[in-house]
């Protein structure tokens, strides 16, 4: 099991570069990839990306690369033709204005054009220590990710455990509905009729209909399959956020149909129960991939 938060690191120093590379993720419904590198390495963002599909399947994930120069890679380009053109017209206007002075080295320095920095920013120079440094951070990453999955997986076997543990005892209850119902009918009927007694087909046809409404037997079953499920899920290795979100739904949906009709205070009272041990499971879930 994966988690959503993550982070890895790993940094590369070269003759000429220091690079270091910083991958760090947390909770997001789809994968959201960010990059915050160089320029000049833009052109390797898809095969950035790829490299982190392989580790990753959902979660908003931050790429900060950083590449610091250690020696310089500035060549001056001189145009000549410029220093020419600059120098004639200084001289022209210095003719006109009478005034009796010579163009300086400040005044070629000031304008546009004459002096060129070219930065070395070929990419190709980059990309073996990219991929492989990625590569490294990615390494860093999965292992964080797998170690706070399994952190997880062990809370999210205890709460379903807390969970199997409650519908368990309500089942122990359940199985007394009928005797409970009938028990209630009865005091019901002879409070309203006393000595006159009461037709006992009508006292079965009420029993039936009662159980009909409060029945939880399909939704115990039920229940009971989403667990067995979901404890079969946190045993594998995949990505398995997704489904246990959806079967984390359909278990609450049960668990509120039987609220709903339980007639009986301690099945309430394990209702409550399933409901806090499923709302932690819930808030787990946000942080699996």
């Amino acid at each position: 099991m994966l988690s959503m938060t993550g982070y890895g690191y790993a940094e590369r120093l070269t003759p000429n570069f220091l690079m270091t590379i910083e991958v760090k993720s947390y909770n997001n419904r789809y994968l959201d990839i960010n990059h915050n590198i160089p320029f000049f390495l833009s052109r390797f963002e898809i095969a950035i990306d790829n490299m982190i599909k392989e580790t990753t399947t959902r979660g908003h994930v931050d790429v900060n690369i950083r590449v610091r120069q250690l020696s310089s890679d500035i060549e001056l380009h001189i145009d000549e033709d410029a220093v020419r053109r600059y120098g004639e017209a200084f001289k022209k206007i210095l003719s006109l204005a009478a005034i009796a002075k010579q163009p300086e080295l400040k005044d070629y320095l000031a304008v546009e054009g004459v002096i060129t920095n070219l930065k070395d920013t070929d990419a190709n120079r980059y990309e073996q220590t990219l991929m492989e440094l990625l590569a490294q951070a990615l390494m860093d990453f999965s292992t964080s990710k797998l170690r706070e999955g399994e952190a997880t997986r062990k809370d999210l076997i205890r709460l379903g455990n807390e969970l199997k543990g409650a519908l368990d005892t309500v089942r122990t209850y359940a199985a007394s509905l009928e005797s409970r119902l009938k028990e209630n009918l009865i005091n019901r009927f002879e409070e309203m009729l006393g000595a006159k007694g009461y037709d006992e087909n009508r006292f079965l046809q009420e029993v039936a209909i009662l159980l009909t409404k409060y029945s939880i037997n399909e939704e115990l079953m039920r229940l009971d399959t989403h667990i067995c499920e979901y404890q079969k899920l946190l045993g594998q290795k995949d990505a398995v956020g997704k489904r246990l979100d959806f079967l984390s739904q359909e278990m609450n949906r049960e668990i509120n149909t039987i609220g709903s009709k339980s007639v009986i205070v301690e099945v309430n009272q394990q209702v409550v129960t399933m409901k806090d041990s499923l709302e932690n499971i819930r808030e787990q879930l946000r942080n699996i991939e």
